[in-house]
């Protein structure tokens, strides 16, 4: 028997489930305990879609304030 990992769209997943639930020997396991919701999702791409570029910090200089406040 083979292991398969497959990444398939959410509009897709019910159907895809569906076929393959009448395959013999099949199991399926849904792994979405790392999953982010997608409502968490649309947030962070709209915070990112609104923010301007002062508001972006260089990694250097959070690593220099990061440095400051706990070294």
């Amino acid at each position: 028997m083979r292991q398969l990992t497959v990444t398939i769209p959410d509009d897709f997943y019910e159907t895809f489930v569906s076929f393959f639930k009448h395959v013999p020997d099949v199991s399926i396991d849904e792994n979405i305990t790392n999953e982010i919701p997608l409502w968490q999702q649309q947030m962070v791409l709209e915070r990112l879609k609104n923010a301007k570029p002062e508001d972006f910090v260089s990694w250097e200089d959070f690593e220099k304030e990061m440095d400051k406040k706990w070294l």
